[in-house]
C-alpha cells in the first residue's frame, strides 16, 4: 500500500459553544492541517496523487477559513468548531475535489492541530 500526506498551516478564532472553561472565549489558533492518501496502486508515472493536486484540495479549504472567526462560517454557525469537527469539514470538502486518484485511492485521514501538542483526527468509516 502506498501513502502520501501533505500539510498547510493557517490562523483562524474560534470560541466553543457549551464548553465550560477559558476556550469558550473567543480565541485564535495557528493551526496545521494534514491530509493522508493511500493506495494499492500508482498511476502510469509512479505517483498515487500528484502533490501539488493534493496541496491545491487542501489550499482551496484553507483559503475559507484563514484569518476568519470560524463561528461566523458555514457549517460552524450551527456545528460547534472543535478541532474533531474541522478534521470532518476538511474531509468533507477535500473528498469532493480529489477526482483524479488511480483506482482503490482513498483519504485515510485528515489531522488538525490546534497547538503544537494538541491535534484531532477524522478517519473515514473507521
Amino acid at each position: 500500500m502506498f501513502q502520501v500526506s501533505v500539510e498547510e498551516t493557517f490562523s483562524a478564532g474560534h470560541a466553543l459553544r457549551g464548553y465550560k472553561g477559558k476556550c469558550e472565549n473567543p480565541h485564535g489558533h495557528n493551526y496545521r492541517v494534514r491530509i493522508t492518501v493511500e493506495g494499492p496502486e500508482l498511476d502510469s508515472i509512479g505517483l498515487l496523487i500528484d502533490f501539488v493536486h493534493l496541496k491545491a484540495a487542501i489550499r482551496d479549504v484553507i483559503r475559507v477559513l484563514d484569518h476568519q472567526f470560524i463561528n461566523d462560517l458555514e457549517p460552524f454557525r450551527t456545528v460547534n468548531p472543535s478541532a474533531e469537527n474541522m478534521a470532518k469539514y476538511f474531509y468533507d470538502e477535500i473528498a469532493g475535489k480529489l477526482t483524479q486518484m488511480p483506482a482503490g485511492a482513498r483519504i485515510t485521514d485528515i489531522t488538525v492541530w490546534e497547538t503544537d501538542t494538541s491535534v484531532a483526527r477524522y478517519r473515514p468509516g473507521a
